[in-house]
């Protein structure tokens, strides 16, 4: 019997793949082999759990601080942090809540995070390890997966300050008005409206971009947060969250994630704000970390290395290089008991560009936002005043100091008009300023404060004139 062998082999000629389905199959054999973790993990075994920590032997010869580990055991995949290295064991610190490893489970490293920013994030929440958590679609990644210290320009390549903008809350840009490039630092104790007033400043329609930082706040605030006082600015918004429940390894990497995902937008030109609130929530995640590896504490329980990680991240905000974007960080720090010179406080208010007060006695008296305006600063306010806003910012500041220093007196009855001159204007003209800058998330941003105050001040005096 004979057979057809032409008709046996053609079925085969048909199953064979196209040219571009071969090729395409040799990419995928190709990435999978081309990264060497993917064909050898170097790893080790728990060795010793504590509540916030866990020790690993076997990975000391290829570990590096601040290396990614997984852990795997009964619970499942787990990572973590590697935050010390000895000669026979590193310390993780765990992204969970607890470290929840057992003796002998295997731990990989995995190397460095990457974080790699793209313009599809404007407009979502994500966590401390770039994961959505705002029920989403997943992250698109970009190319640039950079570390910081790739990413932050050298002191004589940024550019220099010297454009104001507007923030459109009256008593910011009357008194310590800002630049872009500015790091501005708003001090407060708890309860006294320092959310409410990041929330107007992260408004303001000057900036391309908006990154925001929540760290260590109530997990029942932060959608109220984000809906409803970042409202419609939430569609250029960036939003980095980890809660006052989460791990300190949680609390201590998001500012870090904030900050690059800011480099990122800032390096494409962009003018971003970053707000961060609140930098003592990250003081005291570092000190968690810090003090579960041992280190002893040197200032109120807060160990050494808290003040270098501050400058550290601090200082990666301002101008970029030339040709670059800016940085502007407007940094809440919670000022523990109201002591404002809290060691958290003490260092920031050095390395920031100026600083904003809040008074719980002002809040307490109805005004809000409730800004000291003798003791907030702008370091760069003179680049955004001119010679008579500059002269009319000493005379208000003039008379609200006599104002408020004689408050006592006037309420005991020993104030009598007409004895001194300058404190009969300020009796008459201190309570009408007050009234002309208060102002809430609700009120249009005033584009003029100045204009503003004259004209709520000449009202008042032709109201009073004509009764």
């Amino acid at each position: 019997m004979s057979l057809d062998l032409p008709s046996i082999r053609a079925p085969e000629r048909q199953l064979q793949p196209a040219p571009e389905d071969r090729l395409a199959a040799l990419e995928r054999v190709w990435r999978r082999f081309v990264d060497t973790e993917a064909l050898l993990k170097r790893g080790g075994r728990v060795a010793e759990v504590t509540p916030t920590h866990y020790k690993v032997r076997g990975l000391s010869d290829f570990a590096r601080l601040g290396d990614i580990v997984e852990q795997r055991g009964q619970a499942g995949t787990r990572r973590g942090e590697i935050v010390k290295i000895s000669r026979e064991e590193i310390v993780v610190a765990p992204f969970e809540r607890s470290a929840d490893a057992g003796i002998g489970d295997a731990v990989f490293r995995r190397g460095p995070l990457a974080v790699a920013p793209h313009a599809s994030w404007r407009g979502r929440t994500i966590d401390a390890l770039t994961r959505a958590i705002d029920g989403g679609p997943p992250l698109i990644r970009g190319d640039d997966a950079s570390s910081a210290a790739l990413t932050t320009p050298g002191a004589m390549a940024r550019q220099r300050v010297g454009t104001a903008f507007m923030t459109g809350v009256k008593v910011i840009d009357i008194f310590t008005p800002l630049c872009f490039g500015q790091r501005l630092g708003v001090f407060a104790g708890s309860g006294v409206g320092k959310s409410t007033l990041l929330a107007m400043l992260a408004g303001a329609d000057a900036f391309d971009t908006v990154v925001v930082a929540l760290i260590g706040e109530r997990g029942r605030e932060v959608r109220e947060f984000l809906e409803d006082t970042i409202g419609d600015s939430m569609a250029k918004t960036v939003a980095v969250v980890a809660t006052s429940d989460e791990s300190a390894m949680m609390r201590r990497r998001a500012p870090d994630t904030a900050m690059r995902v800011a480099e990122h937008f800032r390096d494409q030109g962009q003018r971003v704000l970053l707000v961060l609130d609140s930098i003592t929530r990250f003081a005291h995640a570092l000190r968690e970390v810090a003090t579960g590896t041992g280190e002893p504490p040197v200032a109120r329980g807060y160990p050494a290395s808290v003040f270098t990680e501050l400058p550290k991240l601090l200082e990666r905000a301002g101008p970029g290089a030339e040709g670059k974007g800016s940085i502007t960080a407007i940094i809440s720090v919670l000022v523990d008991g109201d002591d404002h010179n809290d060691p958290v406080a003490d260092s920031v208010r050095g390395i920031l560009d100026g600083h904003v007060v809040l008074d719980r006695a002002i809040a307490e008296q109805g005004r809000y936002p409730p800004v000291n305006p003798l003791s907030s600063i702008s370091r760069l306010a003179g680049k955004a005043w001119s010679a008579e806003q500059r002269a009319l910012v000493t005379r208000l500041k003039s008379m609200i100091s006599r104002f408020e220093d004689t408050r006592d007196i006037r309420l005991l009855g020993a104030y009598q008009g007409g004895v001194d001159a300058e404190l009969d204007i300020a009796v008459r003209q201190v309570p009408l300023i007050y009234e002309a800058l208060a102002q809430s998330p609700k009120d249009r941003p005033s584009a003029d404060p100045f204009s503003d105050l004259a004209r709520h001040l000449k009202s008042k005096m032709n109201a009073d004139a004509g009764d």
